[in-house]
């Protein structure tokens, strides 16, 4: 079979057709594994959507007849998909009309309650956050103490189903705080014990309905807990502050839950060894944020990456927050962000890549560029943790080019357009 030779100038016609290329060769580009380790000059060869070959172009021939397809791209930039963990993107629209927001249900204690089959693949917000690189999210509900189960989704589909990586990785608990924060000047939360136990006892009931070997009555909720001590599903910790930090450990060790994550993390810094101890690795608070204590370094949210990766605290970055969904595409910039601030670029991309499928448990086939694992990766003609640098150029999904225009790259072009025109 005669190969195409697709070059940069190309790419645009090729996102256009929608066509599926079952033997891919990308020659030439810059490789950012996500592992750490990187080729000056790679060959990545993928077959019906993985990656059957990663090597370096300068010490390996290959033969055009072999591929249908070969895309040069001399000069340019490959990365590992970006992965948007703990995040809201597809099951929010508009955060400002209620009907849009499929995050947060009625009750308390919620683990029943799935992200997945409220994930909406032809959200507009999901397209432009696929412009600058990050092709997969882990849909997170909100509200509660126990929020629901997350689902880690691709970000590309025909439908939810289409689009599931994971259909449910973890229940999301929500700590209590253990600083009044409502109260000037903040003092100690005096419901803080009482709001623990809560925790407890319906983890307790929980632990026991999972252990019975007949059940009276079946019940969704405990029926959902069920994994979680089996070690098949993480739970997410939601907190902050030291005292719950010291307390989730406790609490994890007591249940002995195999996947717990800590999920902000705010202060890990300061109990690192405990933490490595206890093997629960922390989905960092947004990199782009103000210090939260009065007595912190103005750029401690920019350093926190660096502290927990020279500690040796497994982690990741993640954006929950205002906007949290809109600004997904921010993912990339955080890491730049944690790179000017002491990580390297390879574990700043660590850190939105790998790092983060690690955390989540789909790290057998996501986020690396490896033989063996998906094809889910993208090309930037330049440093893609640079707002300057994210240029995309080509994205694939486990194999299938993506289309990269979303509707503010369009209002652009129709603009732009219309005054040239004028000129």
């Amino acid at each position: 079979m005669k190969a195409i030779i697709i070059t940069v100038l190309l790419l645009t016609t090729l996102f256009a057709t929608c066509q599926e290329y079952h033997k891919i060769l990308i020659v030439n580009g810059y490789l950012h594994v996500g592992n750490g380790q990187t080729i000056e000059k790679s060959l990545i060869g993928i077959e019906d959507g993985i990656i059957t070959m990663v090597k370096n172009n300068l010490t390996t021939s290959y033969s055009p007849e072999e591929w249908d397809t070969i895309i040069d791209v001399k000069g340019q930039h490959i990365y590992p998909g970006f992965v948007a963990p703990n995040s809201t993107l597809g099951i929010t629209e508009i955060d400002a009309v209620r009907a849009t927001r499929d995050f947060d249900e009625v009750g308390a204690f919620n683990p029943h309650v799935r992200s997945q089959i409220a994930f909406n693949v032809e959200s507009k917000v999901i397209s432009t956050v696929r412009t600058n690189g990050v092709l997969i999210s882990q849909a997170t509900p909100r509200g509660g103490i126990i929020s629901g189960s997350s689902a880690v989704m691709k970000l590309d589909g025909w439908n939810w189903e289409d689009a599931t990586i994971s259909a449910s990785d973890g229940i999301h608990l929500n700590w209590p705080n253990s600083i009044a924060y409502w109260k000037s000047p903040k003092e100690g939360n005096e419901h803080y014990l009482k709001q623990k136990d809560e925790i407890y006892a319906f983890f307790e009931m929980a632990k026991s309905y999972s252990l019975a070997s007949k059940k009276a009555e079946k019940d969704i909720r405990l029926e959902a807990m069920k994994d979680c001590f089996s070690g098949n599903k993480r739970v997410y910790i939601h907190a902050n502050e030291i005292q719950q930090l010291v307390d989730i450990i406790e609490f994890s060790k007591h249940f002995n839950l195999s996947f717990p994550v800590i999920v902000g993390g705010y202060d890990a810094h300061l109990i690192p060894e405990q933490l490595i101890h206890a093997k629960i690795p922390v989905m960092l608070v947004r990199t782009h944020s103000l210090p939260q204590k009065e007595e912190d370094d103005v750029d401690l949210p920019y350093k926190l990456p660096y502290l927990l990766q020279k500690a040796g605290v497994q982690f990741c970055l993640q954006n929950e927050g205002d906007m949290e969904a809109m600004n997904a595409r921010n993912i990339p910039f955080l890491a730049g962000t944690a790179m000017a601030y002491g990580l390297t670029m390879e574990q700043a991309i660590r850190s939105v890549t790998l790092s983060s499928c690690e955390i989540m448990g789909i790290n057998t086939l996501y986020g690396s560029i490896e033989k063996g694992k998906s094809a889910t990766l993208f090309i930037s003609s330049g440093d893609a943790l640079d707002m300057r640098g994210n240029q995309l150029t080509l994205a694939l999904i486990d194999g299938l080019f993506m289309n990269l225009e979303n509707s503010q790259s369009l209002l652009y072009k129709k603009y732009k357009a219309k005054y040239e025109k004028g000129k």
